[in-house]
């Protein structure tokens, strides 16, 4: 059962039908999200506890288990973080394709990324680690724009950043636990990574089970529909015409592609794109602030927690404020606070503090721009086309930040950790001032119309 956002003078609406509208009742707003929505944020949940595993000890075994170079580390950072953009669009294309195939295409999506995770036990070198790595992050694009699209699909136009929010925020809550959990396994066990890598398998099989057993797909995803008189009534399927509304895009890459052709949705891309070229993955920040004061190997795993934390307790909260006050504002601002992470890392301040101040901002970074991000794109893209849409924007993000792991991993073997920062704090800043001047109009287009 959803429960629609009401708004003062606005009745309180179940959307499994019409005639189950309650009276209206002024200056009253029910601030809750789809069961879709909990849902996906459960599975989610579960897999970044398995996924934050492997991420919190990665850099270090890596970089000082297995000797590799910064650029070495760089090259398969951004192969972590980039290699999904290659599929991106193609699962997109086939959520959309199959007419309520999303649940299916993030599934597959969520079970190859768990298949990966005991392949690391016999990976030692370079290139075996990179193609675990790169299947690994195929599984995670051929699922994240469906997931995403499911989540915008059951929800309304005005409560989109609220959902996306929620579902951040109980991502991160994994996120969170994920490094605790591998923090443990390092102290209690002998060959601890070996340890982490076949608990985080057993823990993402559990994700699995949970999106197939409790997720619903196709239509039981959609969320209810404002009529013009206030009342909510099922969503219908988007695939039929009616002689009132236009037929709906069909959904092929021809027609993803001319999605860009909309001046909204191509600014929103153009801009994450900039922004992303420019964006230090989380590896090199946490490889960074060791790098900075010292810390020991012991508690290396602890650092994703600060961000996690951060993220946590600001997702909802900025998912809100993006709703109320706009979204792009909000976006940029997430930005301002990594720069800002930056200009901390770079000055000469060594205190206590410190880690704890950049770890804030770097949470509250992701906090103002993940969720926020796909909320601002779903306004620009019909519901027909929801998941490639999103896709174009993912991918042309993740390429971003691929080329960034490449370029800040050979800055810093090259010149040193600080230069490369610099050079990363400069960047941020010129592509935040360009994005200014390519701000998307703030317009929410008819769901399911071009």
């Amino acid at each position: 059962m959803y429960l629609a956002d009401s708004r003062a003078g606005a009745p309180e609406a179940a959307a499994a039908s019409a005639e189950s509208a309650a009276p209206p009742r002024a200056g009253r707003r029910l601030a809750a999200v789809a069961p879709t929505v909990l849902a996906l944020g459960t599975v989610s949940l579960i897999t970044d506890v398995s996924s934050e595993m492997v991420t919190a000890v990665l850099p270090l075994y890596l970089v000082a288990g297995l000797g590799l170079s910064p650029l070495g580390f760089g090259l398969l950072d951004g192969v972590y973080n980039g290699f999904s953009a290659l599929v991106r669009l193609v699962g997109g294309h086939l959520a959309d394709r199959g007419g309520g195939r999303h649940k299916w295409v993030a599934g597959a999506g969520y079970a190859l990324s768990a298949a990966c995770k005991p392949l690391l036990l016999v990976a030692r070198t370079l290139t075996p680690i990179g193609l675990v790595l790169a299947a690994d992050r195929t599984g995670k694009g051929l699922r994240t724009a469906p997931r995403d699209a499911l989540i915008s699909l059951s929800s309304t136009p005005e409560t989109r950043g609220r959902a996306f929010g929620v579902h951040r925020a109980m991502d991160t809550a994994g996120a969170l636990l994920g490094p605790l959990a591998a923090f443990l396994i390092l102290r209690a066990t002998v060959d601890g990574y070996d340890a982490v890598f076949m608990v985080s398998f057993c823990v993402a099989v559990v994700g699995v089970l949970v999106l197939v057993l409790f997720v619903p797909g196709g239509p039981a995803a959609r969320a209810p529909r404002t009529t013009t008189d206030g009342t909510t009534t099922p969503a219908a399927p988007t695939a039929s015409a009616t002689p009132e509304a236009p037929a709906a895009p069909r959904p092929t890459l021809r027609a993803a592609l001319a999605l860009l052709r909309r001046p909204e949705l191509r600014g929103i891309a153009l801009c994450a794109l900039l922004l992303g070229l420019a964006t230090v993955s989380d590896s090199f920040m946490f490889l960074l602030l060791q790098h900075r004061l010292g810390v020991p190997d012991r508690w290396f795993a602890l650092l994703p927690v600060g961000t996690a934390g951060a993220f946590l307790l600001l997702a909802v909260p900025l998912g809100r404020l993006a709703d109320r006050a706009g979204r792009w504002r909000v976006f940029l601002a997430g930005h301002g606070a990594l720069l800002l992470a930056y200009a901390l890392m770079l000055t000469s301040w060594h205190g206590t503090a410190l880690p704890f101040a950049v770890l804030f901002l770097h949470g509250g970074f992701y906090a103002a721009t993940d969720g926020v991000l796909m909320a601002a794109a779903s306004d620009s893209v019909p519901a027909e086309l929801r998941s490639s849409g999103l896709a174009l924007v993912q991918t042309g993000q993740a390429l971003a930040r691929f080329v960034c792991s490449l370029g800040f991993g050979a800055a810093w073997t090259a010149w040193g950790d600080r230069t490369a920062l610099t050079g990363s704090a400069v960047a941020l800043a010129l592509c935040a001032l360009f994005a200014l001047s390519l701000r998307p109009a703030r317009r929410t287009p008819p769901e399911g119309t071009v």
